[in-house]
């Protein structure tokens, strides 16, 4: 018999016991747990939010004429690539859309049940095949970062409605080959959907997007949570196959998911905006580089820098005993790396999305100057 599906634990609901230690602190908790930008939009996004006069229409579920022409006309501008705004479509927040495409690619591929993801990776790619009656396959990272697409059997292949690349990766901040992933997918017959949240903070190299290497079998996924600071709007966008973009758009109508009037207009004035998200991404290396010195110096252990993302991710050979112990003498808040998958009970994910003066306030209270 079978039984009813009971969510498990919200990864991050886990951590409710060490918030209140953290907090005992004069000033408060230090929040370095979760990818929450801190930092002010750029006004004249903020203006188009308050102006667009659409919030007595629905908005078109696929995006606005707006939104996909700016969309389109930035990955011109960032990666070179040329997409038509027929293969682009709006998402109400990249998460969603991570969790929610397993299934409506079961539904057109019913002789496939299996999604693949990286094995150290954000949860909801596990939970979206979860959430989709998948099995869902955890990929194991190389040496170098990145999936290690040899270690994919053949029936898992098969079996595969879908493939996720993360780069630079959450949590890890790696950078993946995405000629060999799109490559991959094309040889399998498998959709490899590359989720490129990060891109605009890649430290090692230009940013990159798997549309470079064509269109053909690979769909990428692009957010203004991260790069515009609009985690708060739930705005962005998916793009690539035309097959696959046509689909999504069409079963995504469907299911009511639209991404509200206002936020895809700000949304489109965020994408044609470069110079704040240049200048955000001056301040996250900035905080990358001090938070990793004042937790080397105090724990004695090495912290690297990321090739890409706003993560500090590093072996602290306990995850959960290095988050307590922080918390406790630090009042910050970090998290366990057993959130983001068995292989990384060891580590520590921290998430440099606090302004200066709370970074400095946790150097001062670990007696780091």
């Amino acid at each position: 018999m079978s039984r009813p599906f009971v969510p498990p634990p919200y990864p991050y609901d886990r951590l409710d016991a060490l918030k209140q230690v953290a907090a005992a602190h004069d000033g408060g908790a230090v929040d370095l747990s979760i990818g929450d930008p801190c930092d002010p939009p750029a006004p004249a996004v903020v203006a188009a939010l308050a102006t667009s006069d659409s919030e007595r229409r629905y908005p078109p579920s696929v995006g606005t004429d707006r939104l996909r022409a700016a969309a389109c006309s930035w990955m011109a501008r960032r990666f070179g690539v040329a997409v038509p705004p027929v293969q682009v479509g709006a998402v109400v927040g990249s998460k969603e859309f991570v969790v929610t495409t397993p299934h409506w690619l079961r539904l057109r591929s019913p002789d496939r049940d299996t999604v693949l993801y990286p094995a150290v990776a954000y949860p909801s790619y596990e939970m979206g095949a979860v959430l989709a009656g998948c099995r869902p396959v955890p990929v194991p990272p190389t040496p170098s970062g990145g999936l290690d697409l040899s270690a994919i059997s053949p029936d898992d292949a098969r079996r595969a409605v879908l493939l996720w690349s993360n780069s630079p990766s959450n949590p890890t901040g790696d950078l993946d080959d995405l000629a060999g992933v799109a490559a991959w997918g094309r040889s399998h017959g498998v959709p490899v959907f590359s989720d490129e949240c990060y891109a605009e903070f890649t430290w090692q190299g230009p940013p990159r997007t798997i549309l470079s290497e064509g269109l053909d079998g690979v769909v990428a996924l692009h957010s203004l949570s991260k790069r515009s600071n609009l985690a708060g709007l739930r705005v962005g966008f998916y793009a690539g196959d035309a097959a696959l973009v046509h689909y999504l758009r069409e079963v995504r109508k469907h299911a009511g998911l639209m991404v509200p009037g206002p936020a895809q207009a700000a949304g489109a004035v965020a994408l044609d905006d470069d110079a704040s998200v240049a200048a955000q991404a001056a301040t996250y290396r900035r905080r990358l580089a001090r938070t990793a010195e004042v937790l080397s110096r105090w724990s004695g252990i090495d912290v690297p820098l990321p090739a890409g993302g706003f993560y500090l991710w590093f072996d602290a050979g306990d995850g959960w005993a290095f988050a307590e112990r922080l918390a406790r003498e630090g009042g910050a808040l970090v998290s366990p790396g057993d959130f983001y998958g068995a292989g990384g009970a060891n580590n520590v994910r921290v998430a440099v999305v606090q302004p200066d003066d709370r970074i400095e306030a946790m150097a001062r209270r670990l007696g780091v100057a």
